[in-house]
């Protein structure tokens, strides 16, 4: 791994990926573009198109481009009740046990996290928490299967109270929908599955057709043309945001076991050849341990040759002089996830500014937050964690201040909005209000 000293060599070291980038697409994926669509037609084309004619033909269009894409006939979109236990029964023991107690720490957390009514009746003030009324999920088919996404995404949503929450997600040709992902969904008591993907299924949720009801949000993870047809559909529905390539940078002083630093480091760049994975660290002889490690490690993995790619493309080593630097450096480069592996990681706690989700000592790795520990693994990625959060129940609700003044709070307040509805010109504004004056006046 390169190994860069201090923050001004460091600036700049996490890459920056646009997720929407569709002039970084294979040659592969364009020539199945102009296959499907026409020698002329680009990928952003391909996608406005099959937004505009599901919009404008519904389930049609989607019965087409599942044909034409994924090459399903499908006469039914959505799975039974029956299909889904079937496929929950199907998983093991040990699996089902593992999502089981995974749903229940994500409930606790989450319902911890609820924020609650309020009205203050002496200034005649208050908010109101509504939940949204329907939520579509994407989860993406294939090898690509990730059931802790549907219960990562899927429980928030129900503890937050929305009414109905739907989940699409493709078939691959004969290949049957991915049991795990089914049991998650009937775990996380998700009201319907549909088994439609790619831009059909967000243009479905987005838009609604016969079969599928337009939603007010569209949660979850998709390939770049999912990415670019959330984006295209935002301000129709809400999208829980566009995510670029999986980032975790490693914080660690000369207390810390470099194997734990190596195989956090390799977990993250396993994902795909553009994960990023950074180890930040004031002590030299911890470098040498965790390049050993590294290597030891990458040369019996299964994904070892992805891992050892994203590693020698992305990854890094920052030598800073202390942890000060170190943590500096973090709330400069937002990172997805945050690790600290350092004596006494609470006591930085505080310092940490930006970060999508911050995991306090060795045995608080980031994969315990992918899988079980209780809030959602969906976290802002390049550098989006300055302004954005991990998904919770607060995006699956809105607030609405209220107002209730009592005729003695509205005389007090009343002179001073007159005043401010004058200097801008809005006599109809000032007048609401000195009619109101006038009638307390009178009744005086």
């Amino acid at each position: 791994l390169k190994v860069v000293r201090g923050l001004a060599e460091a600036e700049g070291v996490l890459a920056r990926f646009d997720p929407l980038d569709l002039d970084s697409l294979p040659e592969s994926v364009r020539e199945r573009t102009r296959q499907a669509f026409g020698d002329d037609v680009t990928p952003e084309q391909s996608i406005i198109t099959m937004l505009r004619e599901v919009r404008s033909e519904g389930d049609a269009a989607i019965r087409r481009y599942t044909k034409l894409l994924d090459g399903v006939d499908l006469p039914e979109f959505k799975i039974s009740e029956a299909e889904l236990a079937e496929a929950r029964s199907s998983i093991s023991t040990e699996l089902e046990s593992a999502l089981l107690l995974a749903a229940k720490r994500i409930t606790d957390f989450h319902q911890a996290t609820l924020p609650r009514n309020w009205v203050d009746l002496e200034q005649g003030l208050g908010e109101m928490v509504r939940p949204l009324e329907r939520v579509g999920l994407y989860a993406p088919g294939g090898t690509a299967a990730y059931p802790s996404t549907v219960l990562m995404t899927a429980i928030p949503a129900r503890v937050a109270g929305v009414k109905e929450v739907i989940l699409t997600t493709p078939r691959r040709g004969a290949e049957p929908l991915n049991p795990a992902v089914m049991a998650a969904a009937h775990i996380a008591g998700v009201d319907a599955v549909y088994q439609i993907g790619g831009v059909p299924a967000i243009a479905a949720m987005a838009y609604g057709t016969e079969s599928i009801a337009k939603v007010d949000k569209i949660c979850g993870p998709g390939n770049i043309f999912v990415a670019y047809a959330k984006k295209l559909v935002q301000g129709q529905v809400d999208i829980d945001g566009i995510f670029g390539p999986t980032e975790t940078i490693v914080i660690a002083d000369d207390t810390a076991q470099a194997s734990f630093c190596a195989a956090d480091m390799i977990a993250q760049a396993e994902h795909d050849p553009l994960s990023t994975a950074i180890l930040v660290t004031d002590s030299s002889d911890l470098i040498d341990q965790v390049e050993l490690e590294l290597e030891l490690r990458l040369s019996t993995l299964e994904r070892g040759d992805m891992a050892r790619d994203a590693l020698e493309r992305q990854g890094r080593i920052v030598l800073v002089e202390d942890l000060d630097e170190a943590v500096e450096l973090a709330n400069r480069i937002a990172p997805e996830h945050l690790c600290m592996m350092v004596a006494d990681p609470w006591t930085w706690a505080g310092k940490v500014k930006n970060a999508g989700g911050l995991f306090l000592g060795e045995y608080s790795p980031e994969v315990m937050g992918d899988y079980i520990a209780g809030p959602s693994h969906v976290m802002p990625t390049g550098g989006t964690a300055r302004f954005n959060s991990a998904l919770s129940v607060h995006h699956f609700m809105r607030t609405m201040p209220v107002v209730g003044l009592t005729p003695q709070t509205f005389r007090n307040l009343g002179e001073a909005a007159v005043q401010i509805a004058h200097v801008e010109g809005l006599t109809g504004h000032s007048g609401a209000i000195e009619v109101r004056l006038e009638s307390l006046k009178a009744r005086a």
